[in-house]
């Protein structure tokens, strides 16, 4: 088990799966998408349409749920950003408030009829 370890990189939180619509603006630009990875650290983000913003660049992400995070940029896939929150910024404390108020786990249970 241990061989499969070597070289891939460890999380040091963990994410959850989420379907928060919210907008992602970087300077005038502003695209539409939904975050569907969340952590205290950071997020994935689908986006709907173009959206122009390099690694490294800052970001705010304003959601009904989550409030307005900041965030950098951390990498770029089909459509998806990588978002790092800043670690001055209460983003923690936002997303903790958001899985304990909002955020429902979907746990599936099959019941046999009687």
């Amino acid at each position: 088990m241990l061989s499969k370890t070597i070289g891939m990189k460890i999380r040091s939180t963990p994410r959850r799966k989420t379907r928060v619509l919210g907008t992602v603006k970087y300077y005038s630009q502003a695209a539409q998408g939904r975050i569907v990875d969340l952590s205290a650290t950071g997020m994935a983000l689908d986006i709907t349409g173009p959206f122009h913003a390099a690694n490294g660049s800052t970001v705010k992400i304003e959601s009904d749920e989550l409030g307005v995070l900041e965030g950098t940029v951390k990498w770029r896939r089909s459509g998806r950003l990588g978002i790092q929150f800043r670690p001055n910024s209460n983003a923690s404390a936002q997303v903790s408030s958001y899985f304990r108020f909002f955020h429902k786990d979907v746990k599936t249970t099959l019941t046999r009829e009687r």
